[in-house]
């Protein structure tokens, strides 16, 4: 059986440490962001042949003044282009003169204007806050009647804290990604997130209904040593189940297509930091509140 809550200081602290960094990361970097949140142009074509050289393409298109343009390979004939926003008119105009360089087909075009982007950058804020109340306020409802050594609500804050973890590491991770390899996070990452927010309430909760059992079963029991046997009864589980997941994110990151496999990337650290929390963070935290308080 592992040590594991009272090892606790020691995964809160690398916990903390990691969160810290990620926000530090975030504030220092910020998040490059897609053209869901800032608007503008999408567009993914497929040449006949070998793609021409960004420099061509550029310069094929330089009279609709669409610079910066982000290119993005898609496997070996394949192309993104993602610039400032531009009206059907310009689209058409922009695909006739891009056949004259090489023979293409059009795979996909969006546009989304910046006001849209906005939009939709507050409404995703908006629902990761929504998620975060609903949930304490559903675990504190779940385990109204365990309130000692701890208050039911803390068993809502403590998942909270988990998932502000498992979704703060990752954001500070593509905040790197986007430094350095130019890497935007969007919509995408933003239903990520609130996947990874579900996967690992369930795991906690997991964990901390497996607690309740025993507080019930051996109620003489220390909290700590409740906590400690739940958490290792529960591991096996846990651990084999992030696994499963990560197996079939790992074939879609390597398999997968170049515009989801960010979207995996993301999935793939929070199944395993959302893991590593409900194992390492949320009973830990519990027992740090029942040992303050005496219990």
């Amino acid at each position: 059986m592992l040590a594991i809550i009272p090892k606790k200081k020691i995964f809160l602290t690398v916990s903390i440490t990691l969160v810290v960094l990620s926000w530090i990361t975030v504030a220092v970097w910020g998040l490059k962001l897609d053209i869901d949140f800032t608007g503008g142009s999408l567009w993914e074509v497929k040449f006949e042949n070998v793609p021409p050289q960004n420099a061509e393409i550029l310069a094929a298109l330089a009279d609709y003044k669409i610079e910066p343009v982000v290119f993005q390979p898609v496997g070996d004939k394949g192309l993104i282009m993602k610039f400032r926003s531009v009206n059907e008119n310009t689209h058409e105009a922009m695909k006739r003169d891009l056949v004259i360089i090489g023979p293409m087909e059009e795979l996909r075009f969006d546009s989304i204007g910046p006001t849209i982007g906005r939009e939709l950058q507050n409404k995703s804020l908006k629902a990761i806050l929504y998620v975060l109340v609903l949930i304490v306020a559903y675990i504190a409802w779940a385990f109204r009647k365990v309130s000692r050594p701890v208050s039911s609500w803390k068993y809502g804050l403590a998942a909270v804290v988990a998932l502000i973890h498992d979704v703060t590491i990752p954001t500070g991770v593509f905040a790197a990604l986007g430094r350095f390899y130019g890497i935007e996070v969007g919509a995408f990452f933003v239903t990520a997130m609130l996947t990874v927010m579900g996967f690992s309430v369930h795991d906690t909760i997991v964990v901390f209904d497996r607690i309740r059992e025993n507080l019930r079963l051996r109620p003489a029991d220390n909290f700590s040593v409740t906590i400690n046997n739940s958490v290792n009864e529960t591991l096996a589980r846990s651990i084999n189940t992030s696994l499963t997941v990560l197996l079939v994110l790992s074939a879609i990151y390597f398999l997968g297509g170049a515009t989801i496999k960010y979207f995996a990337l993301a999935l793939i650290l929070g199944v395993f930091f959302g893991t590593y929390s409900s194992i390492f963070v949320a009973g830990p935290l519990l027992a740090y509140w029942a040992g303050r308080k005496g219990g």
